[in-house]
């Protein structure tokens, strides 16, 4: 019993000091990080494959990266956190790229407007399914 004890305390020391790296969204080498200055959507895509989010009103791609490193339970360092962020124009013609730094929170500004939603004010199953919550009178004729 006391065997089992001792290899098991060796195995989760053994396990904890083993270095592990974690990627989260895109996998991006260095390559891929030097030369991100595509011209239109076909070389983005080639490049860089599909995006982790696409925004269909604005018509722009987004591309989240991350590396994370883990040499035991308690230490995890980050070794960066990227967004991309690519708009094109009806050509499919890239007119802007930017790259939002997640690890240093200074580049990102968080907006204070709220959408208007109908759905909060009479509630979402109300909306769904119409009959559920207060009724309306129905004006019946004689």
């Amino acid at each position: 019993m006391l065997k089992i004890f001792i290899s098991s305390i060796l195995l989760i020391f053994v396990y904890n000091c083993s270095k592990q790296i974690n990627y989260s969204g895109k996998i991006l080498n260095d390559e891929n990080l030097k030369n991100i200055n595509f011209d239109n959507k076909e070389n983005l895509l080639k490049n860089l494959g599909n995006p982790s989010f696409i925004d269909p009103v604005s018509n722009k791609y987004f591309y989240f990266s991350e590396k994370e490193v883990k040499n035991s339970v308690f230490s995890k360092k980050i070794n960066y956190s990227y967004i991309f962020v690519f708009d094109f124009n009806n050509q499919d013609q890239i007119i802007s790229s930017k790259v939002y730094d997640l690890k240093n929170n200074k580049d990102i500004e968080l907006i204070k407007e709220e959408t208007n939603s109908d759905v909060v004010k009479r509630g979402l199953l109300e909306r769904m399914f119409g009959g559920i919550g207060p009724q309306k009178e129905i004006a019946t004729t004689p």
